[in-house]
Formats: structure tokens, C-alpha cells, sequence
């Protein structure tokens, strides 16, 4: 019987709370103030981890700049934090699955609101 909870899930898991507090507490950029970390994929090997960010200020160009400049910074305070053999070097993707969601939220109630019209 496979496990329900591999070990990659439990390091991403990890490393997205540990990040999430790092960029809330440690970084002093104002670029990445209002930034949300949505969801970590760790590769098998723990080599590379990809962080799934999203913000809804709608700048994402600066705020990954500004990731992009911390990120050796996050990945030092991690491997502090995790104590793990390898810490993976970190990949920030913007997440628009927030924004989509905002606006098919908004399209449906449009939809509710011409419909209760007629």
C-alpha cells in the first residue's frame, strides 16, 4: 500500500510555511511585501524546488525581481531551518489561478445578477 503522504509533500509543505514566515518577518524589500505563496514543488531528487506566488497588487514583473534577489538569501535561512543534506535552489512561478478564480467568481455573478433582472 503506497504511503498517502510521500516525503516530497511533507518538505514542500515545509518549505512553503518556512518561506511564507521568512519573506513576512526577514525580507525588507518593499517589492515583496504583499506576496503570497501559494504552493512548492520539490523535484524527486530535492535539487530544485519551483514556489508558486501570487499577489494581488497585479505588479508581478517587480515582485519577481524582487524574489529572484532574495532567493539565495530564503535558500540560506532554509537550509537552517530544515536541516536538510540538500536544500534546494528555488524557482519563483507566478500563480494567476488566483486572479482566474477572482474573475469567473465575478462573470458568475454578473450572470446571477442579469438573470434575477428578467
Amino acid at each position: 500500500m503506497a504511503k498517502d503522504f510521500s516525503r516530497i509533500d511533507r518538505i514542500a509543505e515545509q518549505i512553503q510555511r518556512e518561506l511564507a514566515e521568512l519573506i513576512r518577518l526577514e525580507l525588507k524589500d518593499p517589492r515583496v511585501r504583499k506576496v503570497t505563496i501559494t504552493g512548492v514543488e520539490v523535484t524527486n531528487d530535492h535539487s530544485h524546488a519551483k514556489v508558486f506566488y501570487t499577489s494581488l497588487d497585479g505588479n508581478s514583473e517587480n515582485l519577481l525581481q524582487g524574489l529572484e534577489r532574495a532567493a539565495g538569501f530564503l535558500r540560506s535561512q532554509l537550509a537552517k531551518a530544515m536541516k536538510l543534506r540538500i536544500t534546494p535552489q528555488l524557482h519563483f512561478v507566478y500563480d494567476a489561478s488566483v486572479e482566474r478564480g477572482a474573475h469567473l467568481s465575478q462573470l458568475i455573478d454578473q450572470a446571477v445578477a442579469s438573470d434575477s433582472k428578467q
